[in-house]
């Protein structure tokens, strides 16, 4: 008997450090996403600008996104099959070490063959939703270090702190603007900001390493590849046809999303109403703001309506206001459309990650958050050298990425519903 409750209490030791572990890696992880935001944040509003005044038109400023969106995709592809045999901890390293390459090459060459390069290879902050290969990883670690009935409330955390982060770093973006009036070239001001971005993902490196093996894929219940063939594609076990259902409609989504990537809604206010960086800063940091607070309302939607019925009808009127935003013939007008928009729009974030995890076995997540993140880079990839074109010459006054990608989105939404209305998932 003394045996058996000297068994209770060295388990109850381990479970208490398991805990202890826990909480440090969600912290870790919660800390690096919130600078990577803040990073992204401040390059997706100056990015378009800077380009811009550095001469380089709205086409070629679409096509370097897009090849951007497209590394992002590689790097998906890349993380799905290998970062679990690499160790998740050693594959953040890597791609945070890409990111700060990234922000050196930008702010010492406006040479666009190598800007082309660096940004397919490394990582460029193009939008406040992130789109770089650290997704799937922290997907895939949060779900293993939290309880299901947890989970989502720890998704939105982790968005939360993303969109906070974002809307600093939105807000910071303005710093050129008066830096210029201090004196300094603005060119140069918005060089300094690319060196920072490249700081903050040097951080982000030397965080990742400190987190425990606890958030490593568990060799145990890893998924088994038996042929060749199959070590190229992300390991999904009996979950496939569910997740690539999914990842087809999520392609949608992210296709709409790439026509109105905040780096090209920064370029549209820029040039259809003649709006200052400052302006511009802080226009983004009100509507990443308002992001982040949508957020909080998501968890207790989803305990009361559910993740996919959260996702959904959270979604739909936020669409709406996105079409309207190109029909708005004042700047105060636009600008009050967009924020309100931001109230809705990413509510659905955290809950469809939660909803994902939540379809697939342990084992899977990983591959599950990779592929999901995979389709969302074809999508996205694929539209920002259209919305480029679209923002040319007489068009500019159309807004017509605004209303494209509403409509999509709307598809996207009424489709998930129909057709993921009544199938179970794993947690159930």
């Amino acid at each position: 008997m003394g045996s058996h409750g000297g068994a209770d209490q060295a388990q109850s030791v381990t479970t208490a450090k398991d805990q202890r572990y826990d909480r440090a890696d969600a912290q870790l992880i919660l800390l690096m996403r919130g600078l990577r935001s803040l990073a992204y944040g401040m390059l997706a509003v100056i990015l378009g600008v800077s380009l811009s005044t550095e001469g380089f038109s709205p086409v070629s400023i679409g096509i370097l996104i897009t090849v951007s969106l497209a590394g992002d995709m590689v790097g998906t592809y890349v993380i799905g099959i290998a970062a679990d045999g690499w160790g998740r901890r050693r594959a953040l390293a890597l791609l945070a070490l890409l990111m700060a390459g990234t922000g050196v090459i930008f702010g010492l060459t406006n040479f666009y063959a190598l800007l082309l390069v660096a940004a397919f290879f490394g990582t460029l902050g193009i939008t406040a939703s992130e789109t770089a290969p650290f997704l799937p990883i922290d997907q895939a670690m949060i779900a293993q270090i939290t309880k299901p009935e947890h989970r989502t409330a720890l998704f939105a955390r982790y968005n939360l702190v993303a969109s906070f982060s974002v809307a600093v770093g939105a807000l910071s973006a303005g710093l050129p603007g008066f830096l210029a009036l201090l004196g300094l070239p603005l060119a140069i001001g918005m060089r300094l900001m690319f060196g920072i971005y490249a700081l903050l993902a040097l951080i982000v490196a030397g965080l990742s390493l400190l987190l425990s093996p606890h958030v490593e894929a568990p060799r145990s219940a890893l998924v088994q590849v038996k042929g060749a063939w199959q070590r190229l594609v992300p390991p999904l076990g009996p979950s496939r046809g569910i997740i690539m259902g999914l990842a087809g409609l999520f392609c949608v989504d992210a296709l709409a999303g790439g026509l109105v990537v905040q780096s090209l809604m920064v370029l549209f206010f820029h040039l259809r109403f003649g709006i200052s960086l400052v302006w511009l800063s802080a226009l983004f940091f009100g509507a990443n703001l308002l992001s982040a607070l949508s957020f909080l309302a998501a968890v207790p939607l989803a305990r009361r309506f559910g993740l996919l019925n959260t996702m959904v009808f959270t979604h739909l009127p936020s669409n709406v206001l996105l079409i309207l935003v190109a029909f708005a013939p004042t700047f105060p007008l636009a600008a009050a459309i967009l924020l309100l928009r931001q109230g809705l729009s990413q509510m659905d974030v955290p809950t469809r990650q939660a909803y994902t995890m939540a379809m697939v076995a342990p084992e899977e997540r990983t591959a599950a958050a990779s592929v999901t993140s995979l389709a969302r880079s074809v999508g996205s990839s694929t539209s920002p050298v259209f919305a480029g074109l679209l923002l040319q010459g007489p068009m500019l006054a159309l807004g017509l990425p605004f209303i494209f990608a509403g409509i999509l989105k709307s598809a996207y939404d009424l489709t998930l519903w129909f057709i993921f209305r009544r199938v179970r998932m794993k947690d159930e």
